[in-house]
């Protein structure tokens, strides 16, 4: 479970490296990095206010994925597949929501 608990904390940690350069809106529209979508690459004024925003809920993930292993990897008795399965859930939760969140900003945006 060691191993398990390095990985999900380098995963969060790899998040939060991720969203702080799309938070300052230091990267320009590209086709590598950032939330890309048509919306945002056609359009330098929507692509830095959706980054932000989406950059936030990036860096949520990132921080609840390295609390949620640490916490359980020090829950007594707790098994490896609860353990996998509990840090997965807690990240998909967060980053699903946090991805719907962003559409749904982007087309708040789209709309004003």
């Amino acid at each position: 479970m060691d191993k398990l608990l390095i990985l999900y904390i380098a995963g969060g940690v790899g998040m939060i490296l991720l969203s702080i350069p799309l938070l300052n809106g230091r990267i320009p529209p590209n086709s590598w990095y950032g939330f890309r979508v048509p919306k945002t690459l056609n359009n330098p004024e929507i692509w830095y206010a959706a980054n932000r925003y989406a950059a936030k809920r990036l860096l949520a993930a990132g921080v609840s994925l390295i609390l949620t292993s640490v916490g359980l990897y020090n829950l007594p008795g707790i098994t490896i597949d609860t353990y996998a399965l509990g840090c997965l859930a807690v990240f998909a939760i967060v980053f699903g929501v946090g991805l719907i969140q962003s559409f749904m900003y982007l087309r708040g945006i789209d709309r004003g």
